[in-house]
């Protein structure tokens, strides 16, 4: 990096950080620190919404999918324009007619304490595990530029995020998050006409495309009804629309960007401003992944974007199998890179079937170069992930981009970061404090207490999220282990509110016991039909976004069933 990417990079994070603690030095109060002070436009719900759910994952491992997967995964955000609209009709307007802090605060006033309390343990697990990936994250992008260790990184990272949430709580949240949300969009959008850019003079954008689909990266719809399959368009559709109203309307983080709104209506417009942009944002992410496949196309690559995994696996006895791979990979990009040539001028369909099989023995080769590197480490009993798709992007952008533009990409990528972050913290404190300190732990307290318990747990949970961090492994990519460790939760949760909404003979022990039901069983199948048999090199039998509509509906079926068998007695609603 040259020192004007440096200084883009420190300057734009020091400005994130004294900006939310500057702008919100007067929060003081709790409605302050957990709604903001009830002061935010729908823009600035709708960019935080965003901001929130767009971490640095997002921008690390998107484009990463799209080089090795290609359009596939745009179908994972199907559900969200769905979700959208039910969230709007059904769950803002009992939150606000309610005048909750936290969206499990309603499932006291309908079912019971401990059914609240419940709840915000459920979303404290899942978002206290999230929030640590999203930290590790971009930890791993500088320690590729910088070669500092993760430890360090995740340390530094998580302190610059703690600093202005612990201060200013959602109102610091809001504000800093329109700031990065603009650096992001302007970054991604200044990479993507570079790449294109960058593309031999011949190539132009359509061209490119026409390349990208030649090589199978263009296949954006999957009508299969395999359950196996991760990502088709009834999994997003279906699975996805449960997670996303789960995520949006259950999950404190996202509950509390909109819980801040002025009124209703600015609540609705800023969901349904998440719901028009999401879609394509996510599209335009992915094709930034396609145009550097492309791009790699007439460049030579790595056979292993991760520098670790390709040390690892040179300094050990399959070095020379390894190698070998490496050679047969140039021949292959030689073989394409003349087809692709002879493509670009004639356009001949047979050449476009010449160059999918191509780019399938690429895929293969790369596979079993994965394959070495697992068994290096084996051998030398370390820990090295062997995927590296989370790599890709940050590969291209150190090795191609100019000068002053790579510190504005990393920028972009700890922004995401740190935007997404902090929404957790915020939440995660406010949670623990109101749900669970509050309510089962405390008599009743001044407000003023109740702010600083809400700050005291934001830092707490800062510290632990800096700890998982320390911690974590990669997992196939990290865009799929935070969505995977949601589907686990999410569902059930779901399920939780859904039978508050409308199924009012329910009461609360029938819920309860039918929530701790569903989790196990969740977490077995998990184990039982994914994790198990692709940590056996075997493939999945049921594709993890199903778990969303698994959890909700069976909940919800044992909940009414044990009902039923303890006979319809009176029952808890909210007035």
């Amino acid at each position: 990096m040259q020192q004007i990417d440096w200084i883009i990079l420190i300057c734009t994070l020091i400005f994130i950080v004294a900006y939310g603690v500057w702008h919100t030095r007067g929060s003081k109060n709790v409605q302050d620190f957990i709604r903001g002070g009830n002061q935010s436009k729908w823009w600035t719900i709708g960019l935080s919404v965003m901001a929130t759910q767009a971490s640095a994952i997002t921008f690390l491992s998107t484009p990463g999918q799209a080089f090795h997967d290609g359009m596939g995964f745009v179908q994972f955000y199907f559900g969200v324009p769905i979700a959208m609209v039910i969230i709007c009709l059904v769950f803002i307007p009992i939150y606000h007619r309610l005048k909750v802090y936290t969206a499990y605060e309603y499932l006291e006033s309908r079912f019971d304490l401990k059914t609240r309390s419940l709840a915000a343990v459920l979303f404290l697990i899942q978002r206290g595990l999230a929030a640590g990936i999203t930290i590790y994250a971009p930890s791993i992008i500088l320690s590729v530029v910088l070669g500092w260790d993760l430890i360090t990184l995740n340390i530094i990272i998580g302190i610059l995020v703690i600093i202005y949430t612990v201060s200013g709580g959602t109102k610091a949240v809001s504000v800093t998050q329109k700031h990065q949300m603009a650096v992001i969009f302007t970054g991604m959008f200044i990479a993507f006409f570079v790449i294109v850019n960058s593309l031999p003079a011949d190539v132009n954008f359509t061209k490119a495309l026409n390349i990208a689909g030649a090589s199978d990266k263009m296949k954006i719809l999957n009508f299969s009804f395999d359950l196996d399959n991760r990502y088709t368009l009834w999994s997003g559709i279906i699975g996805g629309s449960f997670l996303m109203l789960s995520y949006f309307g259950t999950d404190q983080s996202q509950v509390q960007r909109y819980l801040s709104g002025k009124s209703i209506k600015e609540m609705q417009l800023g969901l349904l401003f998440n719901g028009l942009l999401k879609v394509p944002m996510q599209f335009f992410i992915l094709l930034v992944g396609v145009m550097v496949f492309v791009f790699y196309q007439f460049n030579a690559t790595p056979l292993n974007f991760s520098p670790t995994a390709t040390a690892t696996v040179l300094n050990s006895s399959y070095s020379d199998d390894y190698q070998a791979l490496e050679q047969k990979q140039m021949l292959l990009f030689e073989k394409k890179q003349a087809l692709i040539n002879e493509f670009v001028k004639s356009e001949d369909k047979a050449l476009s079937e010449q160059i999918s099989k191509a780019t399938i023995a690429d895929k293969e080769n790369r596979t079993a170069a994965r394959e070495l590197i697992k068994l290096a480490a084996e051998e030398q009993e370390i820990k090295v992930e062997d995927n590296d798709k989370d790599y890709v992007f940050i590969h291209f952008i150190l090795n191609n981009l100019p000068k002053g533009l790579i510190g504005l990409l990393l920028a972009v990528i700890l922004s995401a970061a740190m935007s997404s972050t902090a929404s957790e913290l915020n939440a995660l404190g406010s949670t623990t404090a109101l749900d669970l300190y509050k309510r089962n732990v405390t008599v009743e307290k001044s407000e003023n207490h109740y702010l600083l318990a809400s700050k005291w747990f934001t830092l707490l949970w800062g510290i632990i999220a800096i700890l998982i961090a320390c911690i974590a492994n990669l997992f196939d990519n990290l865009i799929q282990l935070v969505n995977i460790i949601g589907s686990i939760f999410y569902g059930n949760v779901l399920g939780i509110f859904l039978l508050a909404f409308f199924v009012k003979y329910v009461r609360s022990n029938a819920v309860f016991v039918a929530a701790l039901i569903t989790q196990v069983v969740i977490i077995g199948v998990y184990y039982f039909v994914m994790f198990l048999p692709e940590s056996q090199g075997e493939k999945a039998m049921l594709g993890y976004l199903w778990l969303n509509l698994i959890g909700c509906a069976l909940v919800m079926g044992i909940a009414v069933l044990i009902q039923l068998i303890n006979g319809n007695n009176e029952y808890k609603v909210d007035q």
